[in-house]
Parts: C-alpha cells; sequence; structure tokens
C-alpha cells in the first residue's frame, strides 16, 4: 500500500482511560473498572446514534455531547440530569488533553514514514476539538497539515462518501493502493470499502461483526501489537 489513512479516536490512542478517570471523579467507586468499561462501550454506542443526528441538524452539538452519557447512564441505572452531563463532558474534554499514543502505533509510524509511505488522518468530530487531540498526540511529526482531514471542516463525515471522495481527490491517491485503519465498523470500514479503499479493522474492543452487513474489513486486528505486525 501506498497510502495509510488512520482514524484518530480509539485507533491511535485509548479513548477508554479519559473516560474512566472522568467517570471517577464525576460518581466515585459506585463501579468498578469493568462496569465503567462496559458504560464506556455503551456511551459510545449513543454516541454515533446521537452524532448522526447532529450531522443532519436534527439535535444540536451540545445535545450530542451530553445526551451521550446521559443515556449511556439510563443503561445502568444511574441517574444524570443535562447539568451533570455537561459537566462530564468538560471534564471529559480536559481529560483528553493528556492522551497518548499507543506505544506500538507510534513505532509503526515512524516506520511507515522512513518508508515513505503517504500518510493521512481521517476523523470524525468538530474541528477545534479534534484539532486539540491532533496536536496533544503530535501527530504533525508524520502526518502534514495538508494531509489531515476533520468532518467537522467539511461538513461530511463518515461514512458519508463524500469525505472520503474529498481525502481521495486532495491526496490524488490511488484507491487500490490505499488503506483506511479504524476502530468503527459502520463509520471508519463501510466507509473505506465503499470508497473502493482496503481497510483494515482495529477492533481492540473485540466487537462483532454485523452477520448482516456484506462488508468485511480486509483485516482485523485486536491489539496495536497486531497491528504493527500486518506491516512486519
Amino acid at each position: 500500500m501506498n497510502t495509510i489513512i488512520f482514524d484518530v479516536d480509539d485507533t491511535l490512542y485509548d479513548q477508554a482511560k479519559s473516560f474512566h478517570i472522568t467517570f471517577i471523579k464525576m460518581f466515585g467507586d459506585i463501579l468498578n473498572n469493568v462496569e465503567i468499561d462496559k458504560l464506556y462501550k455503551a456511551s459510545r454506542k449513543h454516541s454515533e446514534v446521537l452524532f448522526d443526528q447532529s450531522e443532519k441538524g436534527e439535535i444540536t452539538q451540545l445535545e450530542w455531547q451530553t445526551g451521550r452519557i446521559i443515556a449511556a447512564c439510563q443503561d445502568f441505572g444511574i441517574p444524570v440530569d443535562f447539568d451533570k452531563a455537561l459537566e462530564f463532558h468538560k471534564t471529559y474534554v480536559i481529560e483528553q488533553q493528556n492522551i497518548t499514543l499507543f506505544s506500538e502505533v507510534e513505532g509503526l509510524l515512524d516506520k511507515l514514514h522512513t518508508k515513505g509511505k503517504q500518510l493521512a488522518i481521517l476523523t470524525n468530530g468538530e474541528e477545534k476539538h479534534q484539532a486539540m487531540k491532533i496536536k496533544q498526540l503530535n501527530l504533525s511529526k508524520w502526518f502534514p497539515e495538508e494531509n489531515i482531514f476533520i468532518s467537522g471542516t467539511y461538513g461530511h463525515a463518515k461514512p458519508k462518501r463524500e469525505i472520503f471522495d474529498i481525502v481521495e481527490q486532495r491526496l490524488e491517491l490511488d484507491p487500490t493502493e490505499t488503506v483506511y485503519i479504524g476502530d468503527n465498523y459502520e463509520k471508519d470500514i463501510v466507509g473505506a470499502k465503499q470508497a473502493g479503499w482496503k481497510a483494515i479493522w482495529m477492533n481492540h474492543r473485540k466487537r462483532k461483526l454485523p452477520v448482516e452487513s456484506p462488508i468485511k474489513p480486509d483485516k482485523e486486528v485486536h491489539s496495536p501489537e497486531e497491528l504493527v505486525e500486518l506491516f512486519s
């Protein structure tokens, strides 16, 4: 592959860590680590649904950001009002200023960069917030600014074909020589495959592949170590 494009959240770093720290700060020890991880997964599921609604203009961005934790906590019988959810979101954003790359991924980026591969980022989210994460992760070391694509900048989000087409045109890439790496099956794998790219599912949360879907990833890995091995 000549071009390798990465998602950011839960692909290049462990997004759950910030969530765990935030939850403990906000709620104390009412759940153990295993239960918090289940709550995190529930919040991501709700977040994807609400994000799509916000992209369509059906709800505000703030309703997406607060609604995902409200809905997840409801699943676990934890009462959360809007003010509590807003405080959770603000605390979570602060915690995300401490994120770090998976150490194995950092080595992989060094290797790919040295080999002269074209590297790019394609991530969903609000421009300012995603840019903050990209800066915190020091991704400019491997990804030039013109190779970083945030959905909020363009008004189109994965898995819509439009955002993949924008990346393809801007980078003048060959779809048959392009691979996309992401953790979300619906947004990342389906979107990339529909664009004619190869797709690697970074499934370290070990989610189940939807049995009804005809679209399959070209490769599936369950850890940063397995991802690195693919490029050995």
